[in-house]
Order: C-alpha cells, then sequence, then structure tokens
C-alpha cells in the first residue's frame, strides 16, 4: 500500500498556516530577493537541519528526518485553504507503521506499507516519487551474489525497491487533482521486514559525490 504523504499530514495534523509564521530577518532578505513569501520561507528553514544549496529563489536543503529536497518537503499541493502548507510527517515510518497495524486490525491482513513523497533527482529533469516511511518491507532487495543471464556474479547490485514502488504508484495517484492519495500494489512479491525504516534508502553524506 502506497500513501502520500500529504494524506498522512492531512490526518496527523501536521498543517500550518503560513499567516500565523513570524519570519526571521534571513527568510525576509531571501524572499524579497526573489519574490517569495517570507512566511514560506521561514517554514522551509525551520524544517530544514541545513541548507544544501540556496540561489536562482530556490532551496535545497537536508530535512530533519536526513533527506536532502527542496523547499525541505513543504508542499501546498491538495491542501486546503489558501494559506496552509503540509510539511512532512514529524515520523514517517510510525506513520506507515501505524497505518500498517490499524489495517491488520480492521481486516486482518498483513500489508506492507509505504509513505511516498515527490522528489527530484541531481541532473535529471523531472520529479519522482520515492519512500519516506515505510513499515513491513525491506527497502532495498539486494541482488550482491546473485548471477545475471551470463553468468557474472552480481557484486554491487542492490535494488531500491521502495522508491521504484512510489514511482510505480505516481502513475496512478497522480500530483494534481486525480484525487487519489492512496495506491493498491498486487502481484509484487516483496522481502518483508519487521523493522526496517526508510532511512535505510539515504546515502551517508560523506560517501555522496553530489554534496
Amino acid at each position: 500500500l502506497v500513501v502520500s504523504h500529504v494524506v498522512v499530514s492531512r490526518a496527523e495534523g501536521n498543517i500550518v498556516n503560513l499567516d500565523k509564521i513570524v519570519p526571521s530577518n534571513f527568510a525576509k532578505t531571501f524572499a524579497q530577493q526573489f519574490g517569495k513569501d517570507p512566511a514560506l520561507v521561514e517554514t522551509i528553514l525551520r524544517e530544514s537541519r541545513s541548507i544544501v544549496r540556496m540561489g536562482d529563489g530556490k532551496l535545497i536543503t537536508e530535512t530533519k528526518h536526513g533527506l536532502i529536497c527542496a523547499n525541505a518537503g513543504v508542499d501546498k499541493s491538495n491542501v486546503p485553504g489558501e494559506r496552509n502548507v503540509a510539511l512532512l510527517p514529524k515520523n514517517p515510518d510510525e506513520s506507515a507503521q501505524r497505518i500498517r497495524q490499524e489495517i491488520r486490525k480492521l481486516i486482518g491482513k498483513d500489508v506492507a506499507v509505504i509513505v511516498s513523497d515527490t522528489h527530484g533527482r541531481p541532473l535529471r529533469k523531472g520529479e519522482i516519487n520515492i519512500a519516506i516511511g515505510i513499515a513491513g518491507i525491506c527497502p532495498i532487495r539486494n541482488r550482491r551474489g546473485e548471477k545475471d543471464l551470463f553468468g557474472y556474479v552480481l557484486r554491487v547490485k542492490r535494488t531500491a525497491i521502495a522508491d521504484e514502488l512510489c514511482s510505480a504508484a505516481e502513475l496512478v495517484m497522480g500530483q494534481a487533482n486525480e484525487g487519489i492519495p492512496v495506491a493498491i500494489i498486487r502481484g509484487y512479491s516483496y522481502p518483508k521486514a519487521e523493522k526496517a525504516k526508510a532511512t535505510e534508502l539515504t546515502r551517508p553524506r560523506e560517501k555522496d559525490l553530489f554534496i
């Protein structure tokens, strides 16, 4: 089950009204320079652990969760209220686990749950959906040691299946007015894991060649 982070944040009350935000001097200066909303800039800064890149009116930040993304994941799309924005869930893995447990309680089924968000990629145009929270599924399938069609032993192949499932689900869920915040994926055999976390998908900064 893939669930949009916006609907999770709305359900958890993780919504901010920009009229209630008092911008810092830094937020005001940045906003004035690039024609941005100072309250929105301040909200992005508050949700960030650090600023990775800044320029041309864009803020690429590291979120409190360790994700590198634009605007710290602060999202206006599909949030009711002209001045309201959705923040990322405080703990997406716990959010996914709660949804999984509730499904198990209601229908007695053990379903893996992934909370998804839209992300850009270095040196690639367009966005895809990735996993920011998981429950019941190992986010990475380790193919090392397996053989390809010609008998070559794979040595580095590790597939980010949680991200790939989110991207596949996004083709159905959409990003605009589709009104489909949840997608059910059937027929995929996935490695189960009770204690896996989405942070397993995050590469340590000291090993990232893009930063």
